[in-house]
């Protein structure tokens, strides 16, 4: 079988867990690869056949989305272009991790066609949401990567066509301890401004900054790194807790690990305050913005005790073997 995968490459978490994923692919399959988006950090450690321009998003310096780089940033004649020309004829099976020109190639030329991703999931009526739907942003979900078979990643079986979180190997083989740092990331916030509130709290920081690029550097009891695969998985791994925003793979890893968690769902971003809804069901501590009482709420989750350990089982070769079983409709 000859498949195409295409990889959404806005953020790391598409490229981390379809870096599993691939691991058992290409032994069963011939896989080609096809990522959109640069805006990531870690390596894929595979060969990349298309690298193209997609339809992503750029992450703001103040708890957000930048919607006018990102719309700077996005070319729809270039878009539709590599749609229609990305020859998906030649492949048996495509593969959309919230990829939008795999999907929508494979869409328009009747070829048989997967989605597998966070996002998946919240096409499902059973997945936690907020009070407040967001009805657009629903519809940008279930059609920016659409597929004939949904497989969904979330942090419980909400659906029958939802698995559990898809943790990457470096972590399932991390040496789990306890060093009394609190690891931070926030992608959607200057490094320089989350140092200024970090400070107040009298606990070691480890900061990884998506805006960041030099050499580590320490400010009083905040130190800042660069996003890079092994020094964030060795963090994570050693740390009290983790601080970071209503994301899906790095909350999951936590829970993995049985980290303290605090959320924080990035401004206007629908995807992340329904993953704040479902962490809360967990009894995750969830904070809707940084305002003047966070110090408080960071003492709070500092001194309390609750954890929640998630036991997810390694699911991608069952995830592989569905994929491979797919006969389209």
């Amino acid at each position: 079988m000859k498949i195409l995968f295409g990889i959404q490459g806005t953020g790391n978490g598409h490229i981390i867990h379809s870096r599993e994923i691939l691991k058992y692919l290409v032994k069963k399959a011939e896989v080609d690869v096809l990522v959109s988006g640069t805006h990531h950090e870690v390596n894929l450690g595979f060969e990349v056949k298309y690298k193209l321009g997609g339809l992503g998003f750029i992450f703001g310096k103040k708890g957000g989305i930048d919607y006018w780089k990102s719309i700077r940033s996005t070319n729809p004649r270039k878009l539709v272009s590599d749609i229609y020309s990305l020859p998906v004829h030649e492949y048996d099976l495509v593969i959309s991790d919230f990829e939008p020109i795999t999907a929508w190639a494979a869409k328009l030329k009747g070829k048989p066609h997967i989605c597998i991703s966070h996002q998946a999931s919240l096409l499902s009526s059973k997945v936690p949401r907020p009070d407040r739907k967001n009805r657009f942003q629903q519809f940008l979900m279930k059609w920016y990567a659409p597929g004939d078979e949904l497989i969904g990643l979330h942090f419980k079986e909400y659906d029958d066509f939802i698995t559990t979180p898809i943790i990457r190997e470096e972590v399932r083989d991390s040496d789990v301890t306890n060093n009394g740092h609190y690891t931070v990331y926030l992608p959607s916030y200057d490094e320089r401004y989350i140092i200024e509130i970090l400070k107040k709290v009298d606990v070691p920081w480890e900061v990884f900054s998506k805006h960041y690029k030099g050499e580590p550097f320490t400010q009083d009891n905040v130190t800042v790194r660069q996003v890079e695969n092994s020094s964030f998985v060795q963090s994570l791994s050693s740390c009290q807790g983790l601080l970071c925003n209503a994301g899906f793979d790095t909350p999951a890893e936590a829970l993995y690990l049985g980290k303290k968690l605090l959320v924080i769902p990035m401004k206007r971003q629908y995807e992340q305050e329904c993953n704040a809804e479902a962490l809360r069901g967990l009894g995750v501590p969830v904070v809707d913005k940084i305002g003047k009482d966070f110090s408080q709420s960071l003492n709070n989750w500092i001194n309390s005790s609750f954890i929640c350990q998630a036991n997810y089982e390694n699911n991608v070769p069952r995830i592989v073997e569905r994929i491979l079983d797919f006969k389209p409709s």
